[in-house]
């Protein structure tokens, strides 16, 4: 499984931001609101992934990754990875249509619908970042590159 390429990540954020703020533009009245409580997903994606994260580098680190229960399964490492790779995309593509909602929110500051839900969507833009930044990390943690003798095999 090939790592997340990050250009593609931020590339496909700025692809929802633009086509969240042109949907917003055109139907913010529409919309009945954004509260904060919409976030709270994403930070809990983003606190488990950073948990999951830290907890496969400190197997690692020590050398401990087996098949004994006082050891980290490697095939739990290998379900943690597509958990990071999901998270990432996730938080990404959320978190971009959240920031493109909050660029149309911006320019609409004269309202008070806008004022209102400027917190939420603030906060929703910076849980998917988080949600991201965290997948991407347990992601990485979980990637192990092919060994040397294994790149001459064929």
């Amino acid at each position: 499984m090939n790592l997340t390429d990050v250009r593609a990540l931020i590339a496909t954020g700025g692809f929802f931001a633009a086509a969240a703020a042109i949907l917003t533009w055109r139907f913010y009245g529409a919309i009945g609101g954004f509260s904060a409580a919409a976030s709270v997903t994403l930070w809990v994606i983003a606190a488990l992934c950073g948990y999951l994260g830290w907890r496969v580098r400190r197997a690692m680190k020590d050398d401990n990754i087996g098949q004994d229960r006082s050891q980290l399964n490697p095939v739990t490492a290998a379900q943690w990875l597509v958990i990071g790779k999901t998270s990432a995309w996730t938080g990404g593509i959320v978190g971009g249509a959240y920031l493109g909602v909050l660029i149309v929110l911006l320019f609409h500051l004269y309202l008070a619908s806008a004022v209102d839900d400027l917190p939420g969507v603030i906060v929703s833009t910076l849980g998917g970042l988080a949600a991201s930044a965290a997948g991407l990390y347990l992601e990485r943690g979980c990637h192990i590159p092919p060994s040397s003798s294994a790149e001459g095999a064929v």
